[in-house]
């Protein structure tokens, strides 16, 4: 059986312990990411010269038709896949480790985290990731948290400042702490 990189058995949702020798390689693509980010964050408001970063961040394959509003932080790019047509504001989060995935068109407002990292509670070196994956045309509002293993689907709406803890349903809004179903659109 041929051994999973470090980046896979993150995103398998493996235990992987911080202490692995394999976890450097992690740390080495997140020290890149880092350094990406300070200077997309660091740059005058040019458009071509920040478009030039964030698609050096994310290793060439961000579409031309999606736009990230910058400051933003993002730790593992290479977990990450952004569709066509999204728009995310200012001040994005992204503890990417278990894998994001933002389908076509979607919205994302300011000061919103999307977070697939947790740690083992027995054994905090351990890391327990489960990815994130945001359906076509879904608008997650303002502020908003998104954790480890949800799943939002088409069309969906997430109310600003809602800590969502569990999939939401296609062509619904959810809002609150823990984001409780509210209407069906």
């Amino acid at each position: 059986m041929e051994k999973r990189n470090i980046f896979e058995r993150l995103r398998s949702g493996e235990g992987v312990n911080m202490l692995d020798n394999d976890y450097g390689n992690a740390i080495a693509h997140m020290n890149e990411c880092n350094k990406i980010c300070f200077r997309i964050n660091n740059t005058e408001p040019d458009a071509t010269a920040i478009r030039q970063l964030e698609n050096q961040l994310f290793d060439g394959k961000l579409d031309e038709t999606t736009y990230i509003m910058p400051p933003l932080q993002v730790d593992f790019a290479c977990q990450m896949q952004l569709g066509k047509q999204v728009f995310i504001n200012h001040s994005l989060t992204c503890m990417a480790a278990g894998g994001i995935t933002i389908d076509d068109g979607v919205m994302i407002g300011p000061n919103v985290k999307i977070l697939t990292d947790n740690h083992d509670f027995q054994d905090r070196m351990v890391l327990r990731c489960k990815g994130i994956y945001i359906g076509k045309n879904a608008w997650i509002g303002a502020g908003a948290i998104i954790l480890p293993g949800v799943a939002i689907g088409e069309n969906a709406i997430v109310a600003a400042g809602a800590i969502v803890t569990k999939n939401v349903a296609p062509n619904t809004i959810v809002g609150g702490n823990p984001a409780k179903f509210i209407k069906n659109i």
